[in-house]
C-alpha cells in the first residue's frame, strides 16, 4: 500500500474526482473486527476502475496512472483499490472511494525536479581541516623510529 509518492501536499496535489459511473462496485465479506457480522454482512467494499476509458484524465495523466499504480492494475486494466475497515458497507464504499481518488491525485502529480547547488567553500575547507586533525590523531599513534 505504501508506494514512493510526494507527501500529502493540497498545494501541490491536485484535487480529482472520478465520476461514480465510472466506478464499478462490489461487496463481499470482510474479515477483522464485527464478530458475528462479519459472518453474514458483505460490508467488504471493492472499487474496479477502468482508467483508459476515463473521462476525469488526459492521456499524460493515464500514463503516469499506469506506471505509479501499476501494483494495483489487474488483468483487465482496471485499478482494485478496497475497504474492510468500517463495519458497515456505505461506509467502506465511501472509504475506498476516497482512498482511490488520494492515489490518482498523488499519482498524477509531478514532483519539482531537483536544482543543483554547489558545494560551499566553507564547507569544503571544514571537510579538509577534518581530515587532516584525523590524519595528526592517527600519526600521533605510530612508533616513533630513532
Amino acid at each position: 500500500m505504501h508506494e514512493s509518492f510526494p507527501m500529502n501536499n493540497p498545494e501541490q496535489n491536485p484535487q480529482i474526482n472520478i465520476p461514480e459511473s465510472e466506478l464499478q462496485f462490489s461487496f463481499s465479506r470482510s474479515g477483522g473486527a464485527g464478530g458475528q457480522n462479519v459472518n453474514k454482512v458483505e460490508t467488504k467494499a471493492t472499487i474496479h476502475w477502468d482508467f483508459r476509458n476515463s473521462a476525469a484524465l488526459d492521456d499524460a495523466q493515464k500514463e503516469l496512472v499506469a506506471q505509479k499504480l501499476s501494483g494495483r492494475i489487474n488483468e483487465a486494466g482496471e485499478v482494485v483499490v478496497y475497504s474492510q475497515a468500517e463495519r458497515s458497507q456505505q461506509a467502506n464504499r465511501e472509504k475506498a472511494t476516497q482512498i482511490l481518488n488520494d492515489l490518482v491525485a498523488r499519482a498524477i502529480t509531478v514532483a519539482p525536479e531537483r536544482k543543483e547547488t554547489k558545494v560551499p567553500r566553507r564547507e569544503k575547507e571544514k571537510r579538509v581541516e577534518e581530515k587532516k586533525k584525523q590524519s595528526e590523531k592517527k600519526e600521533s599513534r605510530r612508533k616513533i623510529d630513532y
